[in-house]
């Protein structure tokens, strides 16, 4: 979709984004959060397509939630509200705009879409997937219902409406534990992120009960990769993902949600520390921490790598990539959100 309609549209026949000191200054503020991670001259290319989708945005009555995951001059230079998965789905619930645009991937503008169905969502590029969306299966949810009569069915955040809607309520990596022991009973199903629901489990007394897949960017961490740059950067703390396999998360400092990593190193802020998760949340966190040395033995996740300025400032120009989601979906699979806020809140 999107790159249908970045080739149907000649950004450059409306806006003006040739780079320039002007523009360059106009941007300043934010360049100064990003200084030491963007070069002055990939900033001065981003700048014309930062003011292009300034005005865009107050022409639009428009709001861009920015995923963690979102390279730094997205998620600095023109999010509106940044956050993890929880934290976008809390803050789609307060968004007055008309127009939502998810710097993120499908599920999440769903999730946004679920909340707000009286407005508009936009996702600059629908091929941004996810592998634990994908992982997710009404046939598997089902089958583990009739082999644990009564286990609740608690669904990862990152999933498609369908399966949110099938579920009784949603998790996200920051709030699982909490809404696992929340559930009914001694057994719990967790879809579809399978080294998250064996790390709850082992936080919890119940019972859980994986189901689905695994996250392309975590799972491809290995005990012997923290080992090996243990033994490269000796005083460094660890941090990893729940995403995680168990093994990693063992050998692992501290293990957390993107919030809680990023909480952690601002109360904390080692002067070196290795994070095991996404790049570009490791750049995002640099912009902010300067002080701590980041050592990034990270895996860039292909999908949050398909969202660009020029896709942005091309989905809200032609107010396409409009997110929909089945009328007779929306109410269950806002019900599972909801609960997950509401458990949040107790």
């Amino acid at each position: 979709m999107s790159d249908t309609v970045t080739a149907s549209v000649s950004l450059s026949d409306h806006y003006d984004l040739t780079p320039s000191p002007d523009k360059f200054e106009a941007t300043r503020d934010r360049y100064a959060r990003v200084a030491h991670v963007i070069p002055p001259e990939d900033w001065a290319r981003h700048a014309p397509l930062i003011l292009a989708i300034d005005a865009l945005k107050q022409r639009r009555n428009a709001v861009i939630l920015g995923h963690s995951y979102m390279p730094p001059e997205i998620y600095h230079g023109v999010s509106d509200i940044v956050g993890d998965s929880l934290q976008l789905a809390q803050a789609a619930t307060r968004v007055e705009a008309a127009v939502i645009v998810q710097a993120g991937v499908h599920f999440m503008a769903e999730t946004s879409k679920v909340l707000n169905p009286g407005k508009t969502v936009l996702i600059p590029d629908a091929t941004a997937g996810c592998s634990l969306a994908e992982a997710a299966s009404l046939t598997e949810i089902e089958a583990l219902r009739a082999a644990h009569p009564g286990a609740a069915v608690v669904c990862y955040v990152n999933t498609p409406a369908a399966i949110k809607a099938a579920s009784d309520v949603c998790c996200t990596s920051a709030n699982a534990v909490q809404v696992v022991e929340a559930m009914p009973g001694d057994t719990v199903i967790l879809t579809p992120d399978r080294h998250l629901a064996a790390n709850v489990a082992r936080e919890t007394g119940k019972r859980v009960i994986p189901a689905g897949g695994t996250c392309i960017v975590h799972d491809r961490f290995a005990p012997e990769d923290l080992r090996a740059w243990r033994a490269a950067n000796p005083d460094a703390i660890v941090i990893a993902h729940p995403e995680c396999p168990p093994d990693v998360v063992d050998a692992a400092d501290f293990a957390g949600s993107t919030a809680a990593m990023i909480a952690w190193l601002r109360a904390r802020r080692p002067s070196n520390a290795l994070l095991v998760t996404e790049c570009s949340m490791a750049a995002n966190i640099a912009a902010e921490l300067p002080e701590v040395s980041l050592t990034r033995p990270c895996n860039l996740c292909p999908h949050m790598q398909k969202i660009t300025l020029e896709k942005i400032l091309a989905c809200l120009h032609a107010m396409q990539g409009e997110v929909t989601v089945a009328p007779d979906l929306v109410a269950p699979a806002r019900r599972a959100v909801e609960r997950m806020i509401e458990i949040g809140r107790a």
